[in-house]
């Protein structure tokens, strides 16, 4: 099986065993994913490379709950996913994932603490509550004093910071990245890393990234590569930001 062997005091996260994920059906079938089993232990800090095509957005999509496999199983913390009803798996996206995107995804006339809110908001929190959290999730990422300002308003890298205190406010277990710092100079990629690597390191969060960057892959603590819906590879490192 690919993935770490952590030892056995390390509990799995996410387990896919044996996944296919397969569009369309005969000579037009697209086979994404070709039988990969990937365990992510608590804690961890995984960066998924590969060129594209090779896989690794698909299994992005599945391990966000947002995809289901053809064949194989997906397990969050030993639940089979692929059993869960259409609501339970909102629930389970809801209560325990946080997702960033490139291209950050921010609701545009709406305020950098009303963005912040929303995941709260989805989960019933009752304002006084969320307005706290979000308030300290954006005091966390850097931005205290420019909770009231639009999208528009702030630079990219600020942007890119409220789409993280949204994806934190909630305290999710994991942490889903797309190309976090795909829109971003090298200076704001290596502020947005740092948080990440703290938000790992000192809370725990299990972080998945996708990143075609190398230099933002070191960050890292484990690196798994696709190619051609299969696992190339798979291997710890230090990262420049290991913890």
């Amino acid at each position: 099986m690919s993935g770490k062997d952590n030892g056995p005091n390390m509990q799995p996260l996410l387990n896919l065993q044996q996944v296919t994920k397969t569009y369309g059906s005969g000579d037009a079938a697209m086979h994404a994913l070709r039988g990969i089993s990937l365990r992510i232990d608590k804690g961890e800090f995984v960066a998924v490379m590969g060129p594209s095509g090779s896989g690794k957005s698909t299994c992005m999509n599945i391990l966000g709950c947002m995809d289901q496999p053809t064949e194989g199983r997906y397990l969050f913390q030993d639940i089979d996913v692929g059993r869960l009803a259409r609501n339970q798996r909102t629930l389970l996206r809801r209560h325990y994932l946080g997702f960033i995107f490139q291209g950050f995804n921010l609701l545009n006339r709406t305020s950098a603490l009303e963005n912040v809110e929303l995941p709260l908001i989805y989960r019933g929190i009752a304002p006084d509550e969320r307005h706290a959290a979000a308030y300290q999730a954006l005091d966390t990422v850097g931005l205290r004093g420019w909770e009231h300002h639009m999208p528009n308003e702030l630079s990219g890298g600020q942007q890119q910071r409220v789409a993280i205190a949204r994806a934190i406010v909630a305290q999710p277990l994991l942490l889903l990245a797309d190309e976090p710092t795909g829109n971003l100079d090298t200076k704001r990629s290596e502020e947005i890393m740092e948080l990440l690597t703290a938000f790992n390191c000192d809370n725990g969060i299990t972080i998945v990234m996708v990143t075609h960057e190398a230099d933002m892959a070191a960050y890292a603590k484990r690196i798994v590569h696709f190619r051609d819906g299969q696992i190339e590879s798979d291997h710890n490192q230090s990262g420049d930001g290991a913890c």
